[in-house]
């Protein structure tokens, strides 16, 4: 059986077989013992978003007493959650980051503290997902964004919108109408300034 620990555009955790491009945490959420997740889905504020991969490390999953090691579709997925790139595995990723979100918000010699105080504030609303209204056209997004209607998720690429699913983006057949922003505004106008989101291959399909 597949762990519970693949994160959605909506940032709830779930369990799947499919594998996604990046991983990354919110502190310590499981137990190692069973290795399932406690009630509480995050112990810190910042979200981070890390490479699969790095300098040969392998962990076992939910096997220590240390982060959860969650996992994300691409970082159009993990952004729409909440989550950034962490600065000790993707430093060259979190410094476009915070440059494209100093750019896009306005201001100067922000700290990563700083924008996870921001990004914490605009992904939950007591505990839940907090959703924001989509003031320009879906076309108009930029690429990366993730918008919600109902209980699906679209990505926006390329002036179009593709449906989200656990094992990648398919195309949409109808036209959407009135949906929200997944990502937060902060991370919008991150995307807006330049930031360009690593999307999964289905993205381009």
């Amino acid at each position: 059986m597949p762990l519970q620990n693949r994160v959605t555009p909506t940032g709830d955790i779930i369990a799947t077989p499919h594998h996604g491009l990046f991983t990354g945490n919110r502190g310590i959420i499981h137990d190692p013992a069973t290795k399932t997740l406690l009630r509480k889905r995050w112990s810190s504020t910042a979200w981070l978003t890390c490479t699969c991969e790095f300098r040969g490390r392998r962990r076992e999953v939910m096997a220590q007493r240390s982060w959860t090691e969650l996992f994300f579709l691409d970082e159009a997925t993990a952004l729409a959650a909440g989550h950034r790139p962490c600065f000790y595995c993707r430093r060259d990723d979190a410094n476009r980051f915070r440059a494209a979100w100093e750019k896009g918000n306005r201001v100067h010699d922000v700290r990563m503290h700083d924008i996870d105080t921001v990004l914490h504030h605009e992904r939950l609303d007591h505990g839940r997902k907090r959703l924001h209204a989509l003031l320009v056209p879906l076309e108009q997004l930029p690429a990366g964004a993730m918008v919600q209607q109902g209980e699906e998720s679209f990505l926006v690429t390329q002036g179009r919108a593709l449906q989200w699913s656990p094992a990648g983006y398919g195309a949409v057949e109808r036209q959407l109408g009135e949906v929200a922003l997944l990502t937060p505004p902060s991370t919008l106008r991150t995307l807006n300034a330049g930031y360009q989101p690593v999307l999964h291959p289905t993205a381009s399909g």
